[in-house]
C-alpha cells in the first residue's frame, strides 16, 4: 500500500520496527474479538509484523510526527473482485479520545470507495464494544441489525463457550459521497 498522510498520522505498511508497538495493544485485548490476535512476546510480534510487511489487508497506523505505531486498520474483500469490504480497527488505548481512530478510518473509506472500487463497506461490532459503535455512526454507517448470539471467543466458568451478540454496520458508496457533499448530515 502506498502510504496515506493525514494532519496527524501515517497510513503505511508494517514494518519491523512497529513489533514493539504491536506488541503492546495486542498484549491485552479489551475487545474479545481480539483474543485470537493476543501476543505476550516480543519475538511472537516481530513474527506478525513480519507476514503484514507485504500485506495490504492489514494497515499501520503511525503518529506522524514520530511515526509510532499506536494502531491498526483492517480489511477484507468478500471475493476476488467484490466490490464490498469487511473492514475494522484496533487502537492502543493510550491513543483513545482523540479522533485518532476517525481520523484513519476516514481515510481508509476514501481509500476504499476512490481507490479500490467499493461500493459497499461492512463491520461487526461485539454489543459491549460501545466505542466501535460510536465510531461506526460518526462514520455514517448505519445499524443494519443484531445478531444473537452469533459468534463465541470466550468461554463461561464451566467450560462452554460463551456467545456474543454481535451488530453489523454498513455504509454504501452513494450515502458516503452524499454525506461528503452535507457533511452536516
Amino acid at each position: 500500500m502506498q502510504s496515506i498522510h493525514t494532519d496527524r498520522l501515517i497510513l503505511r505498511n508494517f514494518k519491523a520496527t512497529d513489533a514493539a508497538g504491536l506488541l503492546e495493544y495486542t498484549s491485552n485485548p479489551r475487545v474479545n474479538c481480539f483474543l485470537d490476535g493476543k501476543m505476550n512476546t516480543l519475538e511472537e510480534a516481530i513474527a506478525e509484523v513480519q507476514k503484514r510487511i507485504n500485506d495490504d489487508s492489514h494497515i499501520a497506523v503511525s503518529l506522524k510526527e514520530t511515526d509510532e505505531l499506536i494502531g491498526e486498520l483492517f480489511l477484507m474483500q468478500e471475493e476476488r473482485d467484490s466490490d464490498t469490504f469487511n473492514i475494522g480497527w484496533n487502537f492502543n488505548a493510550r491513543y483513545e479520545g482523540k479522533g485518532l481512530a476517525r481520523e484513519s478510518a476516514e481515510v481508509l473509506l476514501e481509500y476504499l470507495y476512490m481507490q479500490k472500487g467499493a461500493r459497499r463497506l461492512y463491520a461487526y461490532v461485539e454489543d459491549d464494544n460501545f466505542r466501535s459503535q460510536k465510531l461506526c455512526e460518526k462514520l455514517g454507517m448505519r445499524q443494519e441489525g443484531c445478531m444473537m448470539e452469533f459468534v463465541t471467543f470466550t468461554k463461561h466458568p464451566d467450560g462452554t463457550p460463551k456467545y456474543e451478540n454481535t451488530y453489523m454496520y454498513a455504509l454504501l458508496k452513494w450515502e458516503w459521497l452524499k454525506r461528503k457533499e452535507s457533511p452536516s448530515i
